[in-house]
């Protein structure tokens, strides 16, 4: 790589760096005054809001962090590298926004009850700032090319909505004082951001337990691998994913012959299935010609 381009990936890095801070700060601060007006206004629905956007800043903030730290190489202890501490952040922001939508579910209820007199004035008037506010954030987003930036700019859209969910309630009570719209309007947002939450959550949590990859078909890989002439048999056949995005493959496969150009043939040959079924980073291919060295794990030509 030239000097000019190594230059030129250093300026675009800084540059998401300063996006996604941009993007935080936004956020934070807005939804932190939030939970002020949704107090003040007596808005379960701004509250709701509130939850989201505080769920939303907590991904930034550690898209932010992990922007630069994810950068770190691999080292004695992280012999891997650095990527799936981006993980941790996900996790943390699933469990606020699934506990925060919960607890919404828990306050509205009691509203559709018996409801009460909301501030559709002052809902109004922040919503107006919040549609602008989200929209400076995505439209700073958009202009990266970064996954961070791209994902992080759908969850500013998203945001983009649910105010203008919170501004279209806040006319239809001001001529209609129907209060029970402020309730329902702040369990659909607990819904969606439900819907939205626990699928990830889930799938952070098997990534961190070492699940095969959604984006790999481990059955078809290994007969793939087991359809190969030369293979008699293959064991210690293991996919998982680092991040999300990186998977690693470690295989043992039985050969008949020592040969070290077919053994260098056959490696070949694994490798280019795995690069076709989603495994592009990490493979680990073990040779054998011993049914015993077979089971018990161990191979020469790692």
């Amino acid at each position: 790589m030239s000097k000019s381009d190594k230059n030129h990936n250093h300026s675009h890095q800084d540059q998401s760096k300063k996006n996604i801070k941009i993007a935080f700060f936004t956020n934070f601060i807005f939804s932190i005054s939030e939970f002020f007006f949704g107090f003040l206004f007596n808005s379960v629905s701004i509250m709701s809001d509130a939850v989201h956007d505080l769920g939303d800043s907590i991904s930034i903030g550690f898209a932010w962090f992990f922007q630069g730290y994810s950068e770190k190489q691999q080292d004695e202890r992280f012999t891997f590298g650095y990527k799936r501490f981006s993980l941790l952040g996900a996790l943390i922001t699933g469990v606020v926004l699934i506990s925060g939508s919960f607890f919404m579910i828990y306050r509205s209820v009691p509203r559709l009850i018996d409801p009460q007199p909301v501030n559709y004035s002052g809902m109004f008037w922040l919503s107006l700032v919040a549609i602008a506010l989200n929209g400076y954030a995505a439209w700073i987003l958009s202009k990266g090319s970064s996954k961070n930036e791209g994902m992080l700019n759908l969850h500013m859209l998203e945001d983009v909505l649910g105010w203008i969910g919170v501004l279209i309630v806040s006319i239809l009570m001001n001529f209609t004082e129907a209060y029970r719209l402020d309730p329902i309007l702040s369990i659909l947002i607990a819904l969606y951001i439900l819907y939205k939450a626990v699928p990830e959550f889930f799938s952070t949590m098997k990534i961190l337990l070492n699940g095969s990859p959604e984006n790999v078909n481990v059955e078809n890989l290994a007969n793939s691998i087991n359809n190969i002439p030369a293979v008699k048999d293959l064991s210690h056949f293991h996919i998982w994913s680092l991040d999300g995005e990186e998977n690693a493959l470690i295989v043992t496969v039985l050969i008949d012959s020592s040969d070290i150009n077919k053994t260098r043939e056959i490696k070949e040959e694994i490798a280019e299935l795995a690069h076709t079924s989603g495994v592009k980073d990490h493979i680990t291919i073990e040779i054998t010609t011993s049914k015993d060295e077979l089971e018990k794990g161990y191979a020469y030509g790692s």
